[in-house]
């Protein structure tokens, strides 16, 4: 499960990417349509600056902005940042990968291998979800289908 930090985060995006080309926005306009918390917010949009996601402008006409084109930010970028693995359990984690103290040997483990299976299947929908699919209306549903949203 994401955590509402990781929401609110890419909610914020899909918003920016919404106006990607048009200068810098507010963090009170992205706060009010979203109806996330102004100081929440502010505090993932520097962690999505930090990581350099976003860029900021300061002063009048000053605000936040993509970085990078929207189809070239996915979900699991956007996660990664936030909430950091999206494995289930740290053995399977791909970029944080811990070995479990509770196991013995992980080839012997009876449940590394559906997590494996859920982390890949989690992988797949995040990386092909990008913020210009998301601005489209088309979210994967899994490996190699894709669902309009209306």
């Amino acid at each position: 499960m994401i955590s509402k930090k990781a929401k609110y985060a890419i909610k914020a995006l899909k918003v920016l990417a919404e106006e990607f080309g048009n200068g810098p926005m507010l963090i009170a306009t992205i706060s009010a349509q979203e109806n996330i918390p102004k100081k929440f917010l502010e505090s993932i949009l520097l962690e999505l600056r930090n990581h350099g996601l976003l860029q900021s402008q300061k002063g009048k006409g000053g605000g936040y902005s993509l970085r990078l084109e929207p189809e070239r930010i996915n979900l699991a970028q956007v996660i990664r940042v936030i909430d950091g693995p999206i494995a289930p359990t740290p053995c399977v984690s791909l970029n944080f990968y811990v070995r479990c103290d509770d196991c013995e040997d992980e080839e012997t483990c009876s449940i590394r291998p559906i997590m494996l299976r859920v982390r890949d299947a989690n992988l797949s929908v995040y990386e092909k979800t990008t913020l210009r699919s998301l601005i489209e209306g088309a979210v994967p549903v899994g490996l190699g289908s894709v669902m309009s949203v209306s």
